[in-house]
């Protein structure tokens, strides 16, 4: 199997974004590894060491993605086995001329503490303490609530909203309990332009419940079509904006969610 190195004297995750955007093109699969903070020369000898021996065992060179703010640990990792890609070396350039100003590089710079590292920690904060309809009185502070049947994406999403652009978000969880005559509470009703809502078709919200509470009835075909037609009656009855989230990842919804509801990010 080819292996793919994600390096970077940071915390790789620039490295990380592109190779795996550009290693999603190819139906190839690959072994990766990633290795952060190489940031002196004895770190990048050893990850250079690493990478010739993913070579010798494979036979086939290994696929390196980088960025480096340190010319002399890039030439390093370069003169190794494998075969280096840094899609730096193609756009700081013309962007630099562009622009008139002379690019600073600085290690860290898109992942570290920057102005923007406040609105996020915050978010987190305020995602983790309003999860899953523990409580309701600070929905005021809320940028969407997300509402929802018990397991369809909620709680990960919101705190991919958090974590990725800065969003508070808050969520509430609709019940079998509430399905005897399932209208929005009191709290939702005051803060109805904030909510947003998430479904799932039956038969993956079974497979899912099924797995976390085999044979009970909250996880039974019967239980998942009902509650999920009852909710989705609710969404076109309040005309509240939904999303399916049977073949969507995280990253999916979370960015669908932020066009429809044209929120803000406070990270960048």
């Amino acid at each position: 199997m080819r292996t793919a190195f994600y390096i970077s004297d940071g915390t790789a995750l620039t490295s990380e974004t592109f190779g795996h955007a550009i290693l999603s093109l190819f139906p190839v699969k690959f072994q990766h590894k990633t290795l952060p903070f190489i940031d002196d020369e004895e770190k990048a000898q050893r990850a250079v060491e690493e990478i010739n021996q993913a070579f010798a065992e494979t036979g086939e060179r290994p696929l390196i993605f980088h960025t480096f703010v340190d010319p002399r640990i890039k030439r390093i990792i370069i003169q190794s086995d494998g075969i280096s890609y840094d899609f730096l070396d193609h756009y700081v350039a013309p962007v630099q001329a562009e622009l008139g100003v002379e690019a600073q590089p600085k290690t860290n710079r898109t992942h570290g503490i920057t102005a923007d590292y406040n609105f996020r920690i915050d978010a987190i904060n305020y995602t983790l303490e309003n999860d899953d309809g523990v409580t309701t009185r600070n929905y005021g502070e809320a940028d969407i609530i997300l509402i929802g049947a018990s397991r369809t994406g909620k709680t990960p999403t919101c705190l991919y909203l958090a974590l990725q652009y800065g969003i508070k978000a808050a969520n509430y969880p609709i019940t079998e309990d509430d399905m005897d005559n399932l209208e929005l509470t009191y709290d939702l009703k005051m803060h109805r332009h904030k909510l947003f809502g998430l479904t799932i078709d039956p038969e993956r919200l079974q497979s899912i419940r099924e797995a976390r509470r085999a044979g009970s009835r909250y996880a039974s075909q019967q239980q998942c079509e009902f509650e999920i037609a009852e909710i989705e009656a609710l969404y076109r009855r309040e005309a509240i904006p939904y999303l399916n989230s049977t073949y969507a990842s995280v990253e999916e919804i979370a960015a669908k969610i932020m066009t429809t509801a044209k929120l803000q990010r406070h990270r960048y």
